[in-house]
């Protein structure tokens, strides 16, 4: 009988990684010491920049990346690796190292966001549970982020659970938070990370009664005055109507699933104000985007409910990062660059830190990548005071920094993205497609 309990995240992974590390432990080069590196090609088409999100999730990942006897035994009925290889793996425990973007920073085409070192066996087990991590939760965090960019200041609220797998439900609505979204409707998502949860009732409800008056009486009368009432069931004018009948001017919010979001905006801030109740608030739904949220700056909204959107990110569901090995020591015990060299897939060897150059105001003006010999960029720091350094350590010989780990790795996450974005050029938030927002440079140490 197959076992369907939940499991490591040992397995989440690809075949090839495995029979990589039973090819090397043949030949002698698996517990050669290796430099990986995560970073995008290019940003999807129109995007300006792009937010780092996933990397508490990772580090959470990493601590229980275990091949326990389920893992095994699978491993050995299907034959996918020999016995040596099984051997090793009973004893996987990733005791490299990684350094970083901080969660919640921009980047753009080449960043490296993630360098990670260990041996070769090590490190290339965890390239696909990286990747997967990375290039979804960054995706959902690059297009949450342009949607609180376009609501300038109202709240953003995640509310797509339903229209994803239901573990990614729960990433995206930590990336969502992490870019800057005031709360889910996820509650799994705010047990595990300390979000606020959001929603009180859909159409179903008011269906579910006789009329609107006693839906909305009901609702009022188990959730208070200050509930959000949906008033569009029927007809919006008639439903503000019974909302007020029901909760008096101390109604929360009413919100809006269909229709002319603008103009019904207008129309019922208007009715609301006549009738008294000023305090109220107008909050929309209904496959809202950044498109659309920018398109509703001028509209008297309060808030904005996303769903599918910002679960898919926008258009754009992947980042595109790859996982590349940049350096790995040779026979002779030294660290070498290695690269690709296919053309459109090239890569460049070597390990690399990364530092954003900013104005006299702040604002970004490049991305740095820092190259050249192996020792001088293991150690680079700058003392050029327009250069932010922006890799942070995440695991140092196997230790996980748990700064980045549970809801304080999401506030922590949320505040550099607020930093990070504030420091971009002028006009770089615009929805309208150009390139990227600040151009990648190198800068070469020993020449």
């Amino acid at each position: 009988m197959t076992d369907h309990r939940p499991a490591s995240p040992a397995l989440l992974t690809d075949r090839y990684e495995l029979t990589m590390v039973q090819a090397a432990l043949a030949d002698g080069t698996a517990r050669r010491r290796c430099v990986f590196e995560v970073f995008t090609r290019r940003l999807p088409p129109g995007r300006r920049y792009g937010v780092v999100a996933g990397t508490g999730r990772l580090l959470e990942a990493l601590e229980h990346v275990r091949f326990d006897t389920r893992e095994l035994d699978w491993l050995a009925d299907e034959r996918v690796v020999d016995d040596a290889t099984l051997s090793f793996l009973a004893d996987y425990r990733f005791t490299g190292s990684m350094v970083g973007y901080a969660e919640g920073e921009m980047f753009f085409p080449s960043s490296p966001v993630l360098v990670v070192e260990g041996t070769f066996a090590e490190a290339v087990l965890l390239e696909t549970l990286v990747l997967s991590i990375l290039n979804y939760d960054s995706a959902v965090a690059s297009a949450a982020s342009r949607m609180t960019s376009a609501a300038i200041g109202r709240p953003c609220l995640e509310m797509g659970s339903r229209r994803a797998h239901e573990e990614a439900a729960v990433a995206a609505a930590r990336a969502a938070v992490v870019a800057g979204f005031a709360g889910t409707s996820n509650l799994e998502a705010g047990r595990r990370y300390g979000l606020a949860t959001i929603g009180t009732a859909a159409h179903a409800f008011t269906l579910l009664h006789d009329d609107e008056p006693s839906a909305f009486a009901s609702q009022v009368a188990s959730l208070g005055t200050g509930t959000t009432l949906l008033v569009d069931t029927y007809d919006v004018r008639r439903g503000v109507e019974n909302a007020l009948a029901a909760a008096g001017t101390d109604l929360g919010a009413v919100r809006l699933d269909s229709g002319d979001l603008a103009v019904l905006a207008h129309e019922v801030r208007a009715q609301l104000d006549e009738a008294g109740a000023r305090r109220t608030a107008i909050t929309v739904t209904s496959d809202l985007d950044e498109y659309a949220i920018a398109a509703l700056a001028a509209a008297p909204v309060d808030s904005y409910g996303v769903g599918t959107s910002v679960v898919t990110g926008s258009g754009a569901p992947t980042c595109g990062m790859v996982y590349k090995l940049v350096a790995r020591e040779g026979s002779d015990g030294v660290l070498a660059p290695v690269a690709k060299a296919a053309r459109g897939k090239a890569s460049v060897g070597g390990r690399k830190a990364a530092a954003r150059r900013l104005d006299s105001e702040d604002r970004a003006l490049e991305e740095v990548l820092v190259a050249g010999p192996d020792e001088l960029v293991r150690g680079w720091s700058s003392a050029d005071a327009s250069l932010r350094g922006l890799h942070v350590p995440l695991v140092t010989d196997g230790d996980v920094d748990t700064r980045w780990i549970g809801a304080d790795g999401v506030r922590r996450a949320a505040e550099r993205h607020r930093t990070s974005r504030d420091e971009l050029p002028r006009g770089a938030r615009r929805l309208s497609a150009d390139e990227a927002a600040v151009p990648t440079v190198t800068l070469r140490l020993g020449d």
